[in-house]
């Protein structure tokens, strides 16, 4: 590693490190990289030592030196469920409204048809079977909305033809969480996606 950081001991540095303490200081070197602290070889040096380090102290070394705020509130905590045989879930609301929400499985591939209905994923509690998943909406005359934790993004590759979709990224977005993909097409409908901070819970 070019110009490493040094080594600081303090009262935790023999503290055997968590996977919540790896994650934290993954969004910390995240946030370093986007706003030009770290160079992408840097970037990845030192999330390759990241997930080597055993103890605390070893973590504090990859972030002593960078400008990044070690007070911010961590991400919502994420849950894995991983599942490699899962079948897709399928989602329907015709006519009516179909909701998923609280400790439920997010499966690789979702998909979910609305007409002249609602569709809502709440995900901000569910345990996640990938690290990316995907979510296929078809909206006709009808909606769908997707909610994730803070920490975690939101991409959209879905089509709307007299309707829309308006999927939108929070400030924050944390490398080692989930990537929820919004795809299908919005007829006459619309489909949202949004991060729900911890403060509004």
């Amino acid at each position: 590693m070019d110009n490493p950081p040094e080594r600081r001991d303090s009262r935790t540095s023999h503290l055997r490190a968590s996977d919540s303490n790896r994650e934290q200081v993954a969004a910390l070197l995240g946030e370093a990289l986007s706003n030009g602290q770290l160079s992408h070889d840097e970037y990845s040096e030192r999330l390759d030592t990241l997930y080597q380090a055993k103890t605390v102290g070893e973590l504090d070394v990859l972030t002593h030196d960078l400008q990044v705020d070690r007070h911010r509130p961590a991400a919502t905590p994420v849950s894995y469920h991983p599942d490699a045989t899962s079948e897709p879930e399928s989602v329907v609301a015709v006519f009516g409204g179909a909701v998923r929400k609280g400790r439920w499985r997010v499966r690789r591939r979702t998909r979910a048809l609305a007409v002249f209905g609602g569709v809502q994923f709440d995900l901000t509690s569910a345990e996640f079977e990938a690290k990316e998943v995907e979510i296929t909406v078809t909206a006709i005359f009808g909606g769908a909305e997707i909610i994730v934790p803070e920490g975690v993004e939101l991409r959209c590759h879905g089509t709307g033809i007299f309707g829309g979709f308006d999927v939108n990224n929070g400030p924050d977005i944390d490398p080692s969480a989930p990537v929820v993909v919004v795809r299908g097409l919005a007829l006459f409908g619309g489909v949202s996606g949004r991060t729900k901070r911890t403060r509004d819970r």
